[in-house]
């Protein structure tokens, strides 16, 4: 299926060259008497690199991907490759570390993540906007450090480095925004 300039949206999954990418963002301009002018910021679904591309003219037309997302926990990891399995149908799909990308420093086993295929074939995984891991180590913070809030690094037990405040103890579970890296709350 094509679609036109006009039903683009952000979050869409289009296919350019072959490949699937996500607009993450696009703006369009028009100058009197020209042709519409569309810079289109991608994000590749398999290497997720992002692109800049810019199309004008009044018929460019984008091809939808035929991605699909599936509920799947994460099971196990077996030398480069990391297993989930599909919580519907039990089936399991292999991911390379390549494949997953920044995503492994937030995973933990039964994680429950989006898996995404491109053509009934799993391309990557899209993780949950936040998760709950828990401080395996950090220093401790002493009262009267500081005058106001403070923060110390704390090693979470996929192996990622967050920055916590002072009172956040080893052995306590920690939400992280997994967008940003950055800790949201105790729990």
């Amino acid at each position: 299926m094509t679609i036109g300039y006009g039903d683009l949206k952000k979050g869409m999954a289009i296919e350019l060259d072959g490949e699937p990418f996500l607009v993450v963002d696009y703006e369009r301009s028009k100058m009197q008497q020209r042709a519409p002018v569309m810079r289109i910021k991608f994000r590749g679904l398999r290497s997720g690199r992002l692109m800049e591309k810019t199309f004008s003219g009044y018929d460019v037309d984008f091809k939808l991907a035929s991605v699909e997302r599936r509920s799947a926990n994460y099971i196990y990891k077996d030398e480069n490759l990391y297993y989930f399995m599909d919580t519907e149908s039990y089936e399991q799909f292999p991911l390379s570390e390549d494949q997953i990308g920044s995503a492994i420093q937030f995973l933990v086993e039964q994680t429950t993540v989006d898996l995404v295929l491109f053509r009934d074939e799993p391309i990557t995984i899209e993780l949950p906007i936040t998760v709950d891991l828990e401080v395996i180590e950090t220093v401790p913070g002493v009262k009267g450090d500081t005058a106001q809030g403070g923060t110390k690094p704390a090693t979470l037990e996929t192996g990622f480095v967050v920055q916590v405040p002072l009172f956040v103890n080893q052995g306590a579970k920690v939400k992280i925004d997994t967008r940003s890296g950055d800790y949201l709350s105790r729990i």
